[in-house]
């Protein structure tokens, strides 16, 4: 196949590679701001889906960050790109301080009653989860009983707190993000305006004097 790569990546550098990308989260940070500053439109629309993606992060719909993402910034009339690089606020460095700050606030909101929950609890419920998951998918093929109990607990302990304490910090950490991204996109679409400006005046005046010194008939 054409796009297929020449050299198979062993399991350990897939998953080495997730957590520190090749040449760092710094050379990756660089990539995303790069892209953003190239997009085309006004720089309120594109700071616009940069909180959408921001915001996004802080839920725990995991697998869905892009589609929740682009729907939230078409409803705020956002870039839809942008929204989508905005996602990578949530990343493997991230994670933690993220599910950290939305399930204390999840549980302060909801009045539950968690004395230093820990993310050893959290993994826990999420491999419970997984494994109820997985025991009754094959359930519907061999006909044993079902068994939603830790599915429940996951729900009421963790994904529910989660999805409701993320929607604070996912609102206060969009709208800095909002605020730094626009002077920052006015400011680098100013420069490329001028910039581009300087080459076509360049491009003029060398076209008046190419004109100019030709040989008159």
């Amino acid at each position: 196949m054409v796009f297929k790569r020449r050299d198979r990546r062993p399991v350990w550098r897939i998953l080495v590679e997730f957590f520190w990308p090749r040449g760092g989260w710094g050379r990756a940070a660089r990539y995303i701001q790069h892209r953003l500053h190239r997009l085309p439109d006004p720089p309120e629309r594109i700071a616009r889906g940069v909180f959408a993606g921001v915001f996004t992060a802080f839920t725990p719909l995991y697998g869905m960050h892009f589609v929740v993402a682009a729907l939230i910034a078409k409803a705020l009339r956002g870039n839809i790109l942008a929204s989508l690089l905005g996602t990578f606020f949530g990343n493997p460095l991230t994670y933690v301080p993220i599910a950290f700050s939305s399930l204390r606030t999840g549980y302060w909101f909801l009045g539950i009653d968690r004395h230093e929950p820990d993310h050893k609890s959290v993994l826990d419920r999420f491999a419970y989860a997984g494994g109820d998951l997985w025991h009754n998918l094959v359930a519907w093929f061999t006909g044993e009983p079902t068994n939603w109990s830790e599915l429940i607990l996951f729900y009421d302990k963790v994904f529910y707190p989660y999805l409701i304490g993320g929607i604070l910090p996912g609102i206060v950490s969009g709208l800095v993000c909002y605020y730094l991204t626009v002077p920052v996109i006015r400011a680098y679409q100013s420069r490329r305006r001028g910039a581009l400006k300087s080459k076509l005046a360049a491009l003029k005046k060398k076209q008046g004097d190419a004109a100019g010194s030709a040989p008159k008939e």
